[in-house]
């Protein structure tokens, strides 16, 4: 099991590479539209070569402020790094994923699915209309509180001013303030803003062509199909005595009828491992959970005595449509939570860091056995970790020195050692 941390461009690195068994990333959202590189025509970009010099993006940063993941020739090196039916998921921002798609699947991926990540700690990124009237006019406000940003958390680096004293005026659209409008034009926009509190992040799945079968892909290669069982969402000790007491009635070998008791409490067991793994996924935090427990308590087919062969209902054969839970509770239990971790950060300076239970679980889902996964945009490092802690090879590459060295230090701790992983390309 090795890391290898490569610090230099992806677009250097990835003609180098060949073989690889997965891909799990999170490329950059562009979420601005200051990008440098745009066309003359809405919606197009640079035409076929390296990128143009990328202004500022996502809070300033370069890395953000051009079309990389907009780019098929971007996910072609990708491509061409997999072996066949090797899978990708890549993370995306609501507002630009559809572009990433479009270019994953123009390289020549196959688009299998859109896994949604729900998520409660995103905090809305609005212009406060009302705020804006009044700064445009020359306005000033009175200041009548300050706040924190959704979930608790503000984050003022060291250059940041404390907020000025609550009744003083000023003119500013901070919206850590609390303010009133200062002119009837901006007191008849209160409440209006230009964006929604994010809460999901679409992951898209998607697959190098296989050759032949399926079957024959994974024979040849190891790659073409995802780890479904290990995937599974988990269950709690009821419910797994509820699946493991069930006898009589089931499913035989090959989806035929199975009278057998010994082959129905197999069948059963098998599935006490947990639920079939879903595309959506949640962070299990209180304003996700209170979305779910609007909708009330959910009940599992156990109660409904459907019955049926092979996921089709039939009155006659006596046999489940399915694993039956016979559980109760809110229908967040059907998907899988990856709660985020105080150590997810790791003391990198990356500014987007996604939590380790998350990656894990996507590692978990794509990679084989012995398998290596590969992240050219590797940011934080948390695809490292994820796949060091799930017995996984991993390659990262990282153009950014500062973050390079932050994977570095955040693979040794998990591997006690200061491990010589940096590498400079050629």
């Amino acid at each position: 099991m090795t890391v290898r941390v490569i610090h230099g461009d992806m677009l250097d690195v990835l003609p180098t590479l060949s073989g690889l068994d997965a891909c799990v990333c999170d490329p950059p959202y562009h979420l601005t539209n200051n990008t440098g590189t745009r066309s003359p025509y809405p919606g197009q970009y640079t035409p076929i070569g390296r990128p143009k010099e990328p202004k500022g993006g996502f809070m300033g940063k370069q890395w953000d402020g051009g079309d990389i993941a907009f780019r098929p020739e971007t996910w072609r090196l990708v491509l061409d790094a997999l072996k066949p039916g090797a899978y990708l998921l890549a993370c995306g921002g609501t507002r630009t994923s559809h572009r990433m798609t479009c270019a994953i699947e123009d390289a020549g991926f196959e688009i299998r699915d859109t896994l949604c990540w729900l998520y409660g700690s995103g905090f809305p990124k609005s212009l406060d209309v009302s705020k804006a009237i009044d700064k445009a006019a020359g306005a000033t406000r009175e200041i009548v509180g300050v706040r924190e940003y959704a979930g608790g958390h503000v984050q003022r680096s060291s250059a940041d001013k404390l907020a000025p004293p609550i009744g003083t005026f000023v003119r500013t659209q901070d919206d850590r303030l609390e303010t009133i409008p200062a002119t009837p034009e901006a007191a008849a926009w209160a409440g209006w803003g230009t964006a929604l509190k994010p809460a999901h992040e679409p992951i898209i799945l998607a697959r190098k062509p296989l050759q032949g079968t399926v079957a024959a892909n994974v024979l040849r290669h190891g790659t073409g199909a995802i780890n479904v069982d290990a995937c599974r969402v988990g269950i709690d000790e009821g419910e797994r005595d509820v699946i493991d007491n069930r006898s009589g009635v089931g499913f035989g070998t090959g989806n035929t009828v199975g009278g057998n008791q010994g082959r129905a409490e197999g069948v059963f067991k098998s599935h006490s491992a947990g639920r079939w793994p879903a595309n959506v996924l949640h962070d299990g935090s209180a304003e996700v959970e209170a979305v779910f427990a609007a909708f009330g308590e959910r009940t599992s087919g156990v109660e409904r005595g459907e019955r049926g062969t092979g996921g089709i209902w039939s009155p006659s054969s006596g046999v489940p449509c399915g694993p039956q839970y016979g559980d109760t509770g809110s229908a967040s239990r059907f998907f899988y939570c990856a709660k985020a971790d105080a150590g997810d950060r790791a003391d990198s300076r990356h500014p987007t860091v996604k939590p380790v239970a998350l990656m894990r679980w996507l590692v978990r889902l794509v990679t084989p056995p012995g398998g290596t996964v590969l992240d050219p945009f590797a940011g934080s490092g948390t695809t490292g970790e994820a796949a060091m802690l799930e017995g996984f090879n991993a390659l990262l590459v990282e153009q950014d020195a500062q973050h390079a060295a932050d994977i570095r230090h955040r693979i040794a701790r998990w591997s006690g050692a200061d491990l010589p992983l940096l590498r400079a390309t050629a």
